[in-house]
């Protein structure tokens, strides 16, 4: 196995590939790109660890997906934590970093902080969209909130909806390192089988029923995801999370008798795609009288990007579809 130079590892999603058991998989180490979702809003502790816990999911399940434009995870209930919501933009070019942005809609006052956080959803369901862009349907994927955390949703969700046995290990939480201010990190394994065309995959039953790995795989394949389910098992949250052991270093303890094979490391940064401009266009569907009831006292309408915090004060006469078609005095 090459590892080839040593890089930054916070920050990147690893892809690797395990030949022998034909398993693929994901690394993912999120350090400032965290801290930059998290630091955008004052969010109770419980919902920080939803958030962080959302964020991780989408950059080990975004790497996974050739995207176009999009992936979005989706989580709500009729908890007092209503709404986790990440989106994960693939890069435009090669050698570009993926962009992840998250946010969180919540009733403060129903919150137990002595609870477990993931009880704090309720009843719901968890959705994967993904979305490739102009002249592309959107899919959705929706399976119900169960299974004691987001990560056991999303294993379920690729059981009943992709037909392919998933497992994560994430870990996550505030570090304090020598010399650095205290900060979010955290880190994670994702490991899949590979799909329907793998030689050691099978015929699976109907889908109410798809929720362990042999109802997808042969005798060997079970074996085989057994066994690397099993060292899987021995990962440590302190390897998971770094910054002390590199991504490729956990992969060779984890994994060096699986034939492992490692390529090229995604980096991740945090992005909003919000704008002016979009934000005119989501108001261009009302009307004069509809804007006037969005008018501040001041005589301005404005908005805020939940995900970034982006503050938007707007003219109302230029506003609205009356706004996109009047003729100009001068005409």
């Amino acid at each position: 196995m090459t590892l080839g130079n040593r890089i930054a590892w916070d920050d990147t999603v690893l892809p690797f590939q395990l030949d022998r058991p034909d398993i693929r998989g994901r690394i993912a180490r999120l350090d400032g790109v965290l801290d930059q979702v998290l630091s955008q809003h004052d969010y109770p502790p419980l919902i920080e660890q939803l958030v962080a816990e959302m964020a991780l999911l989408t950059a080990l399940i975004g790497q996974t997906i050739k995207l176009r434009w999009k992936l979005s995870l989706q989580v709500r209930g009729d908890g007092p934590a209503r709404l986790i919501a990440t989106d994960y933009y693939g890069p435009t070019k090669d050698g570009e970093p993926a962009k992840i942005r998250a946010y969180a809609s919540y009733d403060a006052e129903r919150l137990d902080e002595t609870a477990d956080p993931f009880s704090q959803i309720g009843s719901g369901y968890f959705a994967i969209l993904i979305d490739q862009g102009e002249g592309m349907v959107p899919y959705q994927g929706i399976t119900p909130i169960a299974g004691g955390s987001l990560s056991s949703c999303a294993t379920t969700y690729f059981a009943q909806s992709e037909q392919i046995p998933t497992r994560f290990a994430l870990s996550y939480g505030r570090s304090q390192e020598p010399g650095r201010p205290e900060s979010w990190r955290a880190g994670g394994v994702m490991i899949q089988h590979m799909p329907k065309a793998s030689p050691l995959a099978k015929d699976a039953p109907a889908p109410e029923s798809l929720l362990q790995p042999e109802d997808f795989l042969d005798e060997e394949g079970g074996e085989n995801w057994g066994r690397v389910n099993i060292l899987l098992d021995t990962v440590e949250d302190l390897e998971l999370i770094g910054p002390s052991v590199p991504t490729t270093d956990l992969l060779v303890r984890l994994f060096h008798e699986e034939e492992p094979r490692v390529f090229e490391a995604q980096p991740v940064k945090f992005g909003c795609t919000c704008s002016e401009e979009k934000v005119r266009q989501s108001l261009s569907i009302y009307s004069a009288r509809d804007i006037a009831h969005m008018t501040t006292a001041e005589g301005v309408v404005t908005a805020d990007c939940q995900f970034c915090g982006a503050h938007y004060e707007l003219d109302p006469k230029t506003l609205g579809f009356e706004a996109e078609t009047a003729v100009p005095d001068d005409e």
